[in-house]
């Protein structure tokens, strides 16, 4: 009994002292009219050593969330506690007054919905290109390495972080201009992610940095393939990962069988081993390969996966 005391104990003092060694800071990164966005640094202070950064982007349908929500935390916490700096920021949340058209029962045709979420998109991007070239400022400064900047985003964050580096790799919008010339990012992290087309299938330029993508197969929330009617296209992760076999790009492919759209928070939890893992093989070290590791519980009951644009409307809009 006296030893399971102080196994305890020594667990009890360890957790206080992880928390106590992970600094937090509050900057303002862009002020825009009347809008004041904000960045969260969390590090763990060990020396003038240059350090990689995981620039996080959190989830909400571009309606809601928040940089500081409580399921991230941990992850940031783990993140830092590895040697990663991260900076988790605000964006323009652009689709609000969309969801309030909905709950008033107002309607919005689907031309309407496709303009407000290409900018809902954009705007978002261009925060987080903001939010890019804050962090470069201060790179000196913060001991970042500017050569390992890593985006990680979920959900709606996702979208985000697939669409920026997207941009950067295509000619399908001028908004990279705002950040470095040359400049990219050394890795992009989704969950549950897709990339948002309104000129037909994406069209690469060039090979995009590293990307590890988690999606589950029934997720009725964001595409895991694709939804496409003419020229507009939400392209998920499995249809991503074809693109990037065609470009030789590297990448790893975590796909969970018959699950939903917790995936766009769950292996921030569940999956750390696997995320650090890609940050210190694909990104670091610079690893050359694509990997598929499919997650199957076979518990689990056959799921609908059969999702088409209004699915994907209804689900995010309903409530």
């Amino acid at each position: 009994m006296k030893r399971l005391y102080t196994t305890l104990l020594l667990l009890f003092v360890a957790i206080v002292l992880f928390a106590a060694d992970i600094s937090k800071s509050t900057y303002i990164y862009s002020v825009k009219e009347k809008d004041t966005l904000r960045l969260d640094k969390y590090e763990l202070k060990t020396g003038d050593t240059k350090k990689p950064c995981v620039l996080f982007v959190f989830g909400g349908g571009f309606v809601g969330g928040k940089r500081d929500k409580a399921i991230y935390l941990d992850y940031f916490k783990q993140l830092a506690q590895s040697g990663y700096i991260v900076a988790s920021i605000d964006y323009h949340l652009g689709l609000k007054s969309t969801l309030e058209d909905f709950k008033n029962g107002k309607k919005v045709g689907a031309k309407e919905i496709v303009k407000r979420l290409k900018n809902a998109i954009d705007l978002a991007v261009e925060d987080l290109y903001d939010a890019t070239n804050f962090i470069l400022q201060h790179a000196d400064e913060w001991n970042v390495d500017p050569n390992t900047i890593v985006m990680s985003g979920s959900s709606a964050g996702a979208i985000t972080v697939l669409q920026a580096e997207y941009y950067l790799h295509s000619n399908d919008s001028k908004l990279p201009k705002m950040l470095p010339q040359k400049f990219d990012y050394a890795g992009v992290i989704s969950f549950a992610g897709a990339i948002f087309s309104t000129s037909g299938n994406l069209k690469w330029t060039s090979p995009p940095a590293p990307i590890q993508l988690f999606h589950g197969d029934a997720d009725k929330n964001v595409p895991y393939n694709k939804a496409k009617i003419l020229s507009v296209g939400f392209f998920g992760s499995k249809y991503l990962t074809e693109q990037l076999d065609k470009t030789k790009s590297p990448y790893q492919f975590i796909n969970f069988n018959n699950v939903d759209h917790i995936v766009a928070e769950s292996p921030m939890k569940e999956n750390l081993a696997d995320i650090k893992n890609f940050l210190s093989e694909w990104v670091l070290k610079k690893r050359k390969a694509a990997e598929h590791i499919l997650v199957k519980d076979f518990t689990l009951p056959e799921a609908k996966k059969d999702f088409g644009i209004g699915d994907y409307i209804r689900a995010n809009f309903s409530n």
